[in-house]
């Protein structure tokens, strides 16, 4: 007999809304994630204590455990932490970091993770992939993907507006790493998973066109629930195909080269995704992903997050080394110092104009 479903990991809840983090007991009992409040709560040192008083008297059977960084060293050792005390769940209450650091603990010890994000500012925090760092510089490490997502518009808004712009460009590029994927698909014969590149194309399409800002609560739940589907759409293909192409590379190059310089994550990835559509020859779509990305404050130049014209021709001819395996646009134009120069320089001319 054919296979006539398949089965989709993904939250048994997303709660997106203003207040969200009022009712997150309510949730997590109603749900039978933790029925008695046992819980493993993730926290940063710095937000994540405000919080913290606002939740504790209301989950006095939780622990709180302070996370000092997004390193492996961290994750292990706050899965040390709690392993062995009958905790329910573990909620990682804060940033990617907090949120990536949690994910790993608890799927060391095997609980589940409920995901409270406190920003915006990239879509891992329903992924099933922990990014950390580590003494060869930084690593994903697959996880299961998170019980529950709970978004608070409201902590949102308290979040610096820089944050919520870079999950802006971080959704935005998923178009550019889909026309990767296609790419690779049409050069190499490698699979595209249909549902998943749909996905991550409707939530990078839904955040592109549309007309709110980002002190709209209307636009701030679109970008929330696209981040949101991008994570399950990795899920879904088994890996970050379907938000990463060129455009990742582009980021993680930077990363690599100029570790103590690096832009957010998102704010990389989206001027990656705008360079990445010009090489590719679609001018016009280049173009709308500057206008938008100018539109919510973010940079479409290298010099507007303090790197010169030379150091990003270099990151670009790095980047391909960052993901070995990986077919993008850069693969295939396999361009040479001289020629990525002077297509930054028509790129930079054409979106000036």
């Amino acid at each position: 007999m054919p296979v006539l479903t398949r089965l989709i990991p993904s939250p048994v809840v997303v709660d997106i809304r203003p207040g969200a983090l009022d009712d997150l007991p309510g949730l997590l009992a109603d749900q039978r994630i933790s029925a008695s409040g046992k819980l493993a709560f993730a926290i940063s040192n710095g937000s994540g204590q405000a919080l913290r008083e606002k939740l504790a008297p209301v989950l006095p059977d939780a622990d709180w455990y302070e996370v000092a960084d997004g390193t492996i060293d961290s994750a292990v050792r706050l899965a040390d932490d709690i392993k062995g005390k009958r905790y329910d769940a573990v909620v990682g209450l804060g940033g990617g970091k907090i949120i990536d650091v949690a994910k790993y603990a608890a799927a060391r010890v095997g609980l589940p993770l409920v995901a409270v994000a406190t920003n915006l500012a990239h879509d891992g925090l329903c992924s099933p992939v922990a990014t950390l760092d580590n003494d060869n510089g930084r690593g994903s490490y697959g996880v299961p993907t998170p019980i529950a997502v709970v978004i608070d518009l409201d902590v949102i808004r308290d979040a610096p507006v820089r944050f919520v712009r870079a999950g802006i460009g971080d959704a935005i590029s998923n178009i550019s790493a889909i026309a990767d994927w296609e790419l690779s698909h049409r050069i190499t014969g490698e699979p595209v998973d249909g549902l998943a590149a749909a996905m991550a194309r409707t939530a990078g399409e839904s955040v592109l066109r549309h007309p709110g800002g980002v002190g709209d609560d209307g636009f701030l739940t679109v970008l929330a629930e696209g981040l949101v589907l991008t994570g399950i759409s990795m899920s879904i293909s088994g890996d970050t195909r379907p938000s990463s192409g060129a455009c990742h590379e582009i980021s993680h190059a930077f990363d690599l080269l100029y570790p103590k310089r690096c832009a957010l994550h998102g704010e990389q990835v989206g001027l990656g995704a705008a360079f990445a559509m010009h090489l590719r020859g679609a001018h016009e779509e280049s173009g709308l992903f500057a206008g938008v990305l100018r539109k919510h404050g973010l940079p479409v130049l290298p010099e507007e997050i303090g790197f010169s014209v030379d150091e990003f021709v270099r990151a670009v001819e790095y980047a391909p080394q960052t993901r070995p395996g990986r077919f993008t646009i850069l693969e295939h134009l396999d361009l040479s110092t001289d020629q990525i120069r002077d297509a930054y320089a028509d790129y930079a001319n054409t979106i000036r104009s």
